[in-house]
């Protein structure tokens, strides 16, 4: 019995770490659990703390407040190091009108939001919870509770009546963008479409052509290059009859055939450049590149070394140095096109074509070890949390807000995170982690927070949820997760002409649910919605951390 109360009932640290812990496994465990095909995941340990809360049981309040904000930190700036190297150029292309759209959506919420505040009888906490429930964003939930406190530091009342409320609207915002995700095909998808044609799993095409173009008649790469209005790299060249790897300097000649890796919507530009497209699939996964050509072969090389991290592929001048041809470059899972200002990254796997003995060198001066990239940059991690917390402390004044405000733990950290993933390897700092053990650190964290926070909203949840405020409660993140969906979802589709899959790949993005995402998903063959989905999410999860802070200030 004695040692029952130490590991259970009294307030040690001992305790503190196996409640958490429980609260942990068992959500984990139940968040297995699919209903209708859906299932909570982590989730689930939010809704684990507040059962446990709800039967009386408690932690040192500083314990818990310690393991929740540490994992909120954790999380948040291992999300940032994550989407940081992808999160500026997302805005190229067609990025910038998408992120405009999320933008759109979450200005709608939070406008929808403060019109029930001044309608209803609502508190500032209750309506930053629900609104953080509805979209089914976390951090939103953390960045309203640390403005909260911030205007008063003992409003740990309000703070939790926070995540009560967001707890109360989580599965409703959940199940209620999924089922608008379902609507939303049946009336804008689309009848009788062909699914999109993608083969591959990047955002590169490769195709072959034959030079019909009488402008590039005689031209070098480098002048074909410098002409066009998009970038491209030839892998290989078929001349005389002889297939080779191709330099800068290499002359262009009439039906002369060529292997091209452009982006995807770039390649009718590339069929103006190069004329007659071939009507052959280089896209397919089952292609074997090094039975094209007995004297070349197609590798992928890891950069493991540390002193290549942040320099200029150009500046390297393999190409020159070695007759190799790097065709593509694959970053955190996506394929990007080299070109001369581009910055290697370590982990970064370059595609390269020519001789074996040239490639083995070429090997040998990247690293190509992979064992190297299994050790983990933990300075680099804990610099940026420290940074990130610095930043969060910063106040900062906004005109017509009398209360600076502040990023706090949540918005200080993914700002450093997303700059360190962006620009970390441009000062040679290593930010590289394998996308497992980010994953790791992301779930740890979120995990942990979870615990933490349905702990401690747990005493009064469902006293709360089994009443007319509850069922208000239900009703109001029910419309704050679906109205401003579907005006925006309208809008892109009516006025931008968005394409169906990424509209509602943006949308998933912008409400930061990767469950809805599934559902979008269903039936196409491309990678469109998720495309959409990464190319906003970076972008929606630091606005909507600051749009909460914003909200509780404005509202206070």
């Amino acid at each position: 019995m004695e040692l029952f109360n130490e590991l259970f009932a009294q307030h040690t640290f001992i305790q503190a770490i196996m409640i958490l812990s429980l609260i942990c496994a068992t959500g984990l465990a139940l968040g297995k659990i699919k209903v209708f095909g859906v299932s909570l995941g982590v989730t689930f340990v939010f809704f684990a703390g507040i059962i446990a809360g709800h039967f009386g049981v408690t932690i040192d309040p500083e314990m818990l407040a310690l393991a929740q904000n540490f994992g909120l930190i954790i999380y948040i700036y291992s999300l940032g190091v994550q989407v940081g190297p992808g999160f500026f150029s997302s805005f190229k292309h067609g990025g910038i009108k998408l992120n405009l759209l999320s933008l759109l959506l979450l200005l709608l919420g939070s406008l929808m939001a403060v019109v029930l505040f001044w309608t209803t009888d609502m508190s500032v906490a209750d309506t930053v919870g629900l609104l953080s429930g509805a979209v089914t964003n976390t951090p939103m939930l953390g960045a309203g509770q640390q403005a909260l406190l911030q205007v008063d530091p003992e409003d740990m009342a309000g703070a939790n009546r926070m995540a009560m409320a967001c707890a109360v609207a989580y599965p409703f915002g959940l199940v209620g963008l999924i089922i608008t995700i379902i609507f939303l095909r049946k009336i804008l998808a689309p009848k009788n479409a062909a699914p999109a044609h993608d083969s591959s799993s990047d955002n590169t095409f490769i195709a072959e052509y034959c030079i019909s173009n009488p402008a590039i008649f005689g031209k070098s790469i480098r002048e074909v290059r410098q002409n066009a209005d998009c970038p491209f790299v030839i892998s290989r060249i078929w001349k005389d009859e002889k297939l080779i790897i191709p330099t800068s300097d290499t002359i262009l000649e009439k039906r002369e055939h060529i292997l091209v890796i452009s982006g995807k919507k770039d390649v009718d530009k590339i069929k103006t450049v190069f004329g007659q497209q071939e009507n052959i699939d280089w896209n397919k996964k089952d292609i074997d590149w090094n039975a094209i050509d007995s004297q070349l072969v197609s590798s992928k090389v890891l950069v493991t070394k540390p002193e290549h991290n942040g320099v200029k592929l150009g500046d390297m001048r393999l190409r020159n140095s070695y007759g190799i041809n790097i065709t593509r470059v694959n970053r955190a899972g996506i394929d990007l096109l080299p070109s001369r200002n581009l910055r290697l990254q370590l982990g970064d796997k370059l595609t390269i074509v020519g001789e074996a003995r040239a490639i083995e060198n070429v090997s040998a001066i990247l690293g190509n070890e992979a064992k190297r990239l299994t050790n983990p940059n933990l300075l680099s991690i804990f610099i940026g949390i420290i940074m990130g917390l610095i930043l969060g402390s910063i106040p900062i004044a906004l005109p017509g807000i009398s209360t600076p405000i502040k990023l706090g733990i949540a918005g200080g950290p993914i700002i450093i995170g997303i700059l360190m993933g962006a620009f970390g390897p441009r000062f040679h700092i290593s930010t590289y982690t394998t996308r497992s053990a980010n994953l790791m650190l992301r779930q740890l964290g979120l995990t942990i927070y979870l615990a933490g926070l349905g702990l401690s909203a747990g005493a009064g949840f469902f006293a709360t949820v089994f009443t007319i405020e509850g069922l208000k409660w239900i009703l109001i993140s029910i419309a704050l997760a679906v109205v401003p969906v579907l005006i925006t979802a309208f809008i892109a589709a009516k006025i931008f002409k968005l394409d169906h899959v990424e509209n509602m790949g943006m949308i998933c993005g912008s409400m930061a649910n990767p469950f809805a995402l599934e559902y979008a998903s269903l039936g196409e063959d491309g990678e469109d919605p998720a495309v959409a989905y990464a190319t906003v999410y970076p972008a929606g999860i630091f606005l909507r951390v600051i749009s909460a802070q914003i909200i509780v200030l404005l509202l206070t």
